[in-house]
């Protein structure tokens, strides 16, 4: 099983360290990836393990989060309901989704229950559809949570009926696995960055599995269109890269980079590759590494 959870801490480095060292050291446990972003302010941690124990460093690294996060001090560029956001469970190998989602709800009604942490099911675990949605999960961020709670629709799934006072909500579920990919512009203009982000994503009548927003890097002098593809194998990343560059066209701004978030899919890249370099009939299993792998 992998999990992915993100945290709203990615400036201060102690606590990012104390946040990623609970999934270190741990038995069938593995942390393969961590990254911080300080104008997301943003802690992004991907971890695979055996199902009880990966439950188990989860929680563990919620509470710690409960413990050293106060949302009320914390800003960023990126959406934010909670010190831990969101937290998705990915069957990988030798586990179903329905037993990700078996988990993903045994690891919400512990968090609630040992942290008074208002948890909302999402994705495949959502307890009904309107819920299926993390942006529609997350919409008002931690300053709307206590009028949001308020209304019968949005009673959290396990918790409280009212946010913690530091620490928030978290949207905690199962889902497929994505790839997260920016793409960065070469101007500082935000509004076009936005109205990039809003012509790519589906809601927007763009890419059917891409989410987008517009974002400023201001530490750059850049904005960046930040997306999540939900589902690769149809909405392929060079497929949205080269939709941004044709939508930014029309502002007469370049491209000026991209970048992936945590890991990605083998086959993500290798359908990139073959774009690209106009390679003819070319599948993963003619990559070296993964036929050593098998």
């Amino acid at each position: 099983m992998e999990c992915v959870p993100n945290f709203s801490e990615g400036r201060d480095k102690q606590k990012v360290e104390k946040i990623a060292d609970c999934f270190r050291g741990k038995e069938k446990v593995k942390l393969l990836d961590y990254s911080s972003d300080k104008d997301y302010n943003r802690l992004v941690i991907t971890v695979v393990g055996e199902p009880e124990a990966l439950k188990a460093a989860v929680i563990e690294a919620i509470g710690k989060a409960v413990e050293l996060i106060d949302m009320t001090k914390h800003q960023g560029q990126h959406p934010r309901m909670g010190a831990v956001d969101v937290v998705p469970f990915i069957p990988i190998k030798n586990v179903t989704m329905e037993e990700a989602i078996a988990l993903s709800r045994e690891v919400a009604e512990t968090v609630a229950q040992r942290h008074g942490f208002p948890v909302y099911l999402y994705e495949k675990s959502a307890s009904a559809p309107h819920r299926e949605n993390l942006a529609a999960v997350r919409k008002g961020e931690f300053e709307g949570l206590t009028e949001k709670m308020q209304s019968p629709e949005w009673k959290p799934d396990f918790g409280p009926s009212r946010p913690h006072p530091t620490a928030g909500a978290v949207a905690i579920g199962a889902r497929m696995p994505l790839v997260a990919y920016n793409v960065n512009l070469g101007t500082d203009n935000l509004d076009i960055a936005m109205a990039i982000a809003k012509k790519v994503r589906f809601v927007g009548g763009g890419l059917r599995f891409c989410k987008g927003m517009g974002v400023a890097l201001e530490e750059r002098g850049i904005t960046q269109v930040s997306m999540n593809l939900t589902d690769y194998t149809k909405t392929a990343i060079y497929r949205a890269h080269e939709m941004v560059r044709m939508e930014a066209q029309r502002y007469g701004v370049p491209v000026v980079g991209a970048e992936v978030i945590g890991l990605v899919p083998m086959g993500a890249l290798v359908d990139v590759a073959a774009y690209y370099l106009g390679l003819e009939d070319f599948s993963i299993d003619q990559v070296l590494e993964a036929r050593l792998m098998e």
